[in-house]
């Protein structure tokens, strides 16, 4: 499943990862778990959420059931789950649910973050804190509830002075959603839990309360006596859209961190205190206040900030892309992105990436933004359908020469020619995804609703997965599929040619005259090879 986001008059979110308690066999000893097998063969799920390199070959993936990663171009394991993890324990296996941010560090470190949902609640079920991640055949996880604070506290003290502060006691509503590594801290954003981090070097401190500033407040001076101030992630009048994290970057001594009522920026002094000044719409010039991602661009001796920002509850703001090219002092939106829902960004030297709702843009000089087509992988003929991309990565290590990564809501896709995938040019992709019956045909969705499931340019489609190898694999190219409705009236025919590179076989849920079709049962007859199959499929709208 992918991330629903949910905003009416007050802001609110709601963030969903269909998850999967897998119980693998193992033993416990004091507060290490041990595990002969701590990982299992290919995807679990094909939504992926967060990409990140590591080392010369090492691909990690968050995904909708875990956390995955590859070590070569086509070949991805996925680390056992346990929902029996206690807080400050060793472990080889990782929290129950989605991974929903990754963080690394050098070659050997990464911090992962998990969610789950709860009586339909979204969830944080923790993170997990590796610091020899590239051995991933013996990897060992620090396991940290998530952060929470104890009923007591409703005061910190920051810079020296006494901050008041409302108590986040529970994960429900408390989803960590980005995270940095830098400045000698682990950073992370969550919805209620706000901006918090954790010291690199005493990591058994626990994870620290950042305060940020309030709504409408410009700035936020370490050591500043602020009359009436409280950190509080309630929605207004009560407490602070600018207490929700989202997204968080940091470098050197300098943190960005975006959350559901703009922009912070933070200088960090000696003592690990942040300055903070705050940029929101209307004032600065950001096209919308809830900020879910951030990128820092370094080409010919300039630096700009990018922000994925989308629609708060403010008069006049849009979703869209947003740049500051001088630290924060002015801002600007791109003109082409307006109105365009993003999930995340990715820039390389002058290339600028923006994962979005409507698929992958490209930019080359942070002005012009071209489209991906949909990824059609033209060996196996598999299709990513969905026009979502949620995380992309351009990887250019020797040992994959210059290739594009994109997690999707429809599994990963990798392409071998980024420079020309973008200009209309035909373009080169392998489709990584779960298969769990490579042998069996079949039709998923199933229950199908087209309005709903595989959104590609518009339509939704319940996808045919053809036999890989066994009895009833295609031996020719031609294929035909006749939809029947329940009283075995014809009511769609299609050809489809697995060899064409037109991408996997499909149907929209219409009939022939381009009419949706009702609620009910239908059944699909595929012919091949002389022989015909039988699927059943239920619409439901």
């Amino acid at each position: 499943m992918k991330p629903v986001f949910l905003l009416a008059g007050s802001l609110s979110l709601s963030f969903s990862i269909q998850a999967q308690v897998l119980r693998p066999h193992a033993i416990s000893l004091g507060k290490t778990l041990f595990q002969v097998d701590s990982t299992q063969g290919g995807l679990q799920s094909n939504a992926i959420f967060e990409i990140k390199t590591q080392g010369d070959s090492l691909v990690w993936l968050g995904t909708g059931e875990g956390l995955s990663f590859m070590r070569d171009s086509a070949t991805a394991r996925t680390f056992y789950s346990s929902s029996e993890l206690t807080s400050g324990q060793t472990t080889v296996v990782l929290p129950k649910g989605g991974a929903s941010a990754l963080g690394v560090a050098g070659r050997d470190t990464l911090l992962a973050s998990f969610a789950d949902t709860k009586n339909g609640v979204a969830t944080g079920s923790g993170l997990a804190l590796s610091y020899d991640s590239r051995d991933t055949a013996g990897v060992s996880w620090v396991y940290f509830s998530q952060p929470i604070d104890s009923s007591g506290d409703s005061t910190l003290t920051w810079g020296g002075v006494s901050i008041k502060a409302l108590p986040v006691t529970v994960p429900e509503k408390n989803v960590t959603y980005d995270i940095a590594v830098s400045n000698g801290y682990f950073w992370i954003t969550s919805w209620a839990g706000g901006l918090r981090r954790l010291n690199q070097n005493s990591i058994g401190s626990g994870w620290e309360r950042v305060p940020l500033p309030e709504d409408g407040q410009a700035d936020m001076l370490c050591g500043e006596k602020l009359t009436g101030y409280e950190l509080n992630p309630r929605d207004p009048p009560a407490g602070n859209h600018n207490h929700k994290g989202f997204s968080v970057l940091a470098y050197g001594d300098t943190v960005w961190v975006g959350t559901a009522d703009g922009i912070n920026r933070g200088i960090l002094d000696e003592s690990g205190c942040v300055d903070w000044q705050h940029y929101s719409y209307p004032l600065a010039g950001i096209s919308g206040n809830w900020v879910v991602s951030l990128a820092k661009q370094e080409w010919k001796g300039q630096r700009k900030i990018w922000a994925v920002t989308l629609m708060a509850d403010q008069l006049g703001e849009e979703s869209g892309v947003s740049y500051t090219p001088d630290d924060g002092l002015t801002w600007y939106s791109v003109p082409v992105l307006q109105g365009e829902r993003g999930y995340n960004l990715f820039v390389l030297d002058s290339l600028i990436y923006v994962a979005a709702e409507s698929g992958l843009w490209k930019s080359r000089d942070g002005v012009n933004f071209a489209r991906f087509k949909p990824a059609v992988d033209a060996v196996s003929n598999d299709q990513i359908v969905d026009n979502d991309v949620f995380a992309v990565f351009h990887d250019r290590r020797p040992y994959y020469g210059d290739v594009l990564w994109i997690g999707t809501g429809d599994g990963l896709a990798r392409n071998l020619d980024p420079d020309n995938s973008a200009t209309g040019k035909e373009s080169t992709w392998r489709i990584v995804r779960t298969n769990v019956t490579p042998g069996k045909l079949y039709a998923y969705p199933n229950p199908f609703s087209p309005y709903i499931n595989n959104i590609l340019e518009g339509d939704g489609y319940v996808r045919f997965h053809l036999p890989a190898s066994g009895k009833g694999k295609p031996r020719g190219r031609e294929i035909s599929l006749r939809i029947y409705n329940f009283a075995m009236e014809s009511v769609r025919t299609l050809s489809y040619n697995r060899g064409a590179g037109e991408g996997i076989l499909k149907w929209d849920g219409k009939d022939d005259g381009g009419i949706s079709v009702a609620n009910g049962t239908y059944f699909c007859d595929v012919f091949y090879d002389q022989e015909r199959h039988w699927i059943k499929i239920v619409v439901v709208k």
